[in-house]
């Protein structure tokens, strides 16, 4: 019912939208002390929604209905750069957004999506929740924005491909692969000879199903959601990158809270992103096999001549230079030596 609500509020124009729908909703702003609004790009159902509502209910419960947060799923207020930009003027207060898209204001935010850098989630966690986590963090704030503490998953992207599985990283060469519009996209499949073509992900099933590219990129939820089955045979669980979402506020609605309601708003978001990464953990092993039900073909190639091939490239040494001597460092101190 509340969902339905907001719906009428974000699309109902009318007075009489406005008075049926809009009461309930003064009612409830004028017994919350703060009510705030969190933003996120994933579908309703996805872990993080689940994670967050019972978030919110547990904050609500806690600061005896200080704190409201309403939730706002599946870019209901705007594409990730236009709610960045609503985060940033405190017309949202809470956002969820990966490191590979906020790098585009802070540039250390994507060092997490370094190819082949994290062999498992053991490196990632030790990092994300460590010195890697933290540096990142400090140059978020620099941003005027706060990212809270635990950063929530995403997963590592898996590589598929309609007429071959990728084992070695001779079998890159020449292949004709979707990214991202991304630098770092582009200069990993470069470095592996590979042909990348940068395309919108609204056209990635019909370039795999005209064979304009042979494979594309991303996490299993996504290969699932998006069919991209379909058109694919092959899945090659790379574990080439893995991205993550940073919970962020705008740093004045932050600051207004009162240090006790913060530290209980804190530790509610941070609790919840990490029962969210044990979510994605179950969803993705479900879902392999979901996929395999369904005749994609699954292999797992050892990362290490992939990781060999990067550094001869000088991909890493690339990289190393645009994120600075001391990003780079916190980095390899989790996942040792890259260059």
């Amino acid at each position: 019912m509340i969902l339905s609500r907001r719906r009428l509020l974000t699309v109902g124009s009318t007075a009489l939208a406005g008075a049926v729908v809009g009461a309930p909703f003064i009612a409830r702003a004028q017994q919350a002390e703060f009510t705030y609004k969190y933003a996120n790009n994933l579908p309703d159902t996805h872990p993080m929604n689940a994670r967050a509502r019972e978030m919110a209910e547990a904050i609500k419960k806690e600061t005896n209905g200080r704190v409201d947060i309403q939730i706002f799923p599946n870019s209901q207020l705007g594409s990730d750069t236009d709610t960045l930009s609503q985060v940033r003027s405190g017309g949202v207060e809470f956002f969820t957004l990966s490191g590979l898209i906020l790098s585009t204001l802070v540039p250390a935010a994507s060092i997490n999506g370094v190819g082949f850098a994290f062999p498992n989630y053991d490196a990632v966690w030790k990092a994300m929740d460590g010195d890697l986590g933290a540096y990142v963090r400090a140059q978020i704030a620099k941003a005027n924005l706060v990212a809270m503490d635990k950063i929530w998953d995403n997963g590592f992207r898996q590589t598929t491909s309609s007429t071959k599985p990728i084992n070695t990283p001779e079998d890159l060469k020449s292949f004709k692969i979707r990214v991202p519009v991304s630098p770092l996209w582009t200069s990993m499949y470069k470095a592996f000879d590979s042909a990348p073509a940068s395309i919108n992900f609204n056209e990635v099933y019909s370039s795999l199903q005209t064979k304009v590219v042979e494979g594309q990129e991303n996490p299993l939820a996504i290969i699932a959601t998006a069919k991209l089955y379909e058109v694919q045979k092959y899945c090659s669980l790379t574990n080439h990158m893995w991205d993550g979402f940073w919970f962020l506020a705008n740093r004045r609605a932050w600051e207004r809270l009162p240090q006790d309601v913060r530290t209980i708003v804190a530790k509610h978001i941070n609790a919840a992103a990490e029962k969210e990464r044990e979510d994605v953990a179950k969803l993705n092993a479900n879902l392999q096999q979901e996929l395999a039900s369904k005749g994609l073909i699954f292999n797992q190639p050892d990362p290490t001549p992939f990781r060999d091939k990067l550094r001869q490239a000088g991909f890493y040494a690339e990289w190393k230079g645009k994120y600075g001597d001391e990003a780079w460092a916190i980095l390899e101190k989790s996942v040792g030596k890259l260059v």
